[in-house]
Formats: structure tokens, C-alpha cells, sequence
């Protein structure tokens, strides 16, 4: 079986799209998924399954929008994309709590850097790579209107994490 990790978008933010971590657990047992373990209250899971994980994300969605009444947008991940989000950005140094992670559905061809530029505020930086997404914020993710603004400039679905959770949920997995 492999070891899969669901970040869900969206969920128990400012009261909506209540998401109780046990239920939500009790729930992914029920659908088959073993070993289940959940992290903080914003959508966080590790299981392990052999399903793939097209066919996990639309399973986790279905299941949450027949129980709990809305159905966020599952990102799957591996163990490799958070060691990737942990360690591939030059903010090493920064408050993890200030570095937010963005994992995109799918990579953008291009940033309009101008754009990004025109909405930060002194210290702001990104990185780039991939799917990934890095948002350093000196003075915090709810003071950026670059944060706030950034589905403009990156496409399709996403959904972020401090770097601090990421380092979290990259312990609690295993090769």
C-alpha cells in the first residue's frame, strides 16, 4: 500500500465548510483508506490505499460532499513533493510561519513578475517551481494583497500551507 497525503481546500475557514478532523477521519476508514491520521483542522490526511490518486481525490470529494454537505478540492501528494516544498526555496532563513507553500493543480507557463511586483510590500518574495508555489510574507499572509490576489496570476486550483505544517506533515510520513 502507498502513503498518500490529502490537503483539502478551503476547509474550516472562518466557520465555513466545517470539516470535524474525526468525523472526517471516520469517514476515510469508511471508504477503505487504512491507517488514517489527520493533522491540525484545515484538511489535512495521511492514509495509505493502492487506489491512484485520480480515482482517492474524487472518492475523498464524494464522500465529504454526501456527509458534510460541500465538496472541497482534494490535492494529492507524496512524501517527494513535501521534502520538495520544504526545501526547494531560498527562504530557508525566514519564520516558517511566514513562508506559505501554494500547490497548484498544474504548473502556470509563466509569471507576470510586473503584476506580482505592483501588490507586494516590502520583503514580500516568491519562488516558483513547478507546481509549487512559495509566498514569503514578512508581514504576514493576511496583510498581503498579493496573497489575496495571487488566483489572478497562477491558473486553476490551489491550496497553500505554512511552511510549518508542511515540515509537519513531512514528518509524520514515511519512505
Amino acid at each position: 500500500m502507498t502513503q498518500h497525503i490529502a490537503l483539502l481546500r478551503g476547509v474550516n475557514v472562518s466557520g465555513a465548510n466545517r470539516l470535524p478532523m474525526a468525523d472526517f477521519r471516520a469517514m476515510l476508514g469508511a471508504i477503505g483508506l487504512r491507517d488514517v491520521q489527520t493533522y491540525i483542522a484545515s484538511g489535512n490526511a495521511l492514509f495509505h490505499s493502492d487506489l491512484g490518486a485520480d480515482t482517492l481525490a474524487g472518492m475523498i470529494r464524494k464522500g465529504i460532499a454526501e456527509q458534510f454537505g460541500f465538496a472541497p478540492e482534494v490535492f494529492l501528494v507524496t512524501r517527494e513533493d513535501l521534502q520538495r516544498a520544504a526545501e526547494d526555496h531560498p527562504f530557508a532563513d525566514a519564520d516558517a510561519a511566514r513562508v506559505h507553500v501554494f500547490f497548484l493543480m498544474q504548473a502556470p507557463d509563466g509569471l507576470d513578475e510586473a503584476g506580482l511586483q505592483a501588490l507586494a510590500l516590502p520583503g514580500d518574495a516568491w519562488h516558483l517551481c513547478g507546481r509549487l508555489f512559495h509566498l514569503h510574507t514578512p508581514a504576514g499572509i493576511g496583510r498581503s494583497k498579493l496573497a489575496d490576489r495571487l488566483h489572478h496570476f497562477l491558473p486553476g486550483q490551489m491550496t497553500a500551507r505554512n511552511l510549518r505544517t508542511v515540515r509537519a506533515l513531512q514528518a509524520m510520513t514515511h519512505p
